[in-house]
């Protein structure tokens, strides 16, 4: 049974910098494709970071390039979103995903994740 677990939101002010960290366990971590999104209020889920083992691939939506990195270690299971200089727009449920065959082409799809974390709220406000 794969599960997926976030932890690390909180409520910060604009500026500041938060760490995600996601906890798989019950799959070949190394296989796969970790991802963030994220969804705020009356918004659809949004693609915000991707990194593949397999394919060596590591994208980042527009909105967080040059703020946000996405790591992984294999060691243990883990994928963290390190998000610096936060903006109230950063404001947002995030989750992690995974998908073991997902290809380079369809990684900015939420729809194309098999599993997902229940999500961590991330709240950037004064």
């Amino acid at each position: 049974q794969v599960q997926l677990v976030e932890s690390g939101g909180g409520l910060v002010q604009p500026g500041d910098s938060l760490r995600l960290s996601c906890a798989a366990s019950g799959l070949s971590f190394r296989r796969y494709t970790m991802a963030w999104f994220r969804q705020a209020p009356g918004k659809e889920r949004e693609f915000v970071a991707v990194t593949s083992q397999r394919t060596g691939s590591t994208f980042y939506a527009d909105s967080v390039k040059g703020r946000f990195t996405i790591s992984r270690d294999n060691a243990k299971n883990t994928v963290t979103l390190q998000m610096n200089n936060l903006k109230p727009d950063d404001s947002a449920v995030y989750y992690c995903a995974a998908d073991e065959r997902i290809i380079v082409s369809q990684m900015r799809v939420w729809s194309q994740y098999d599993y997902w974390g229940q999500g961590t709220q991330v709240t950037v406000s004064r």
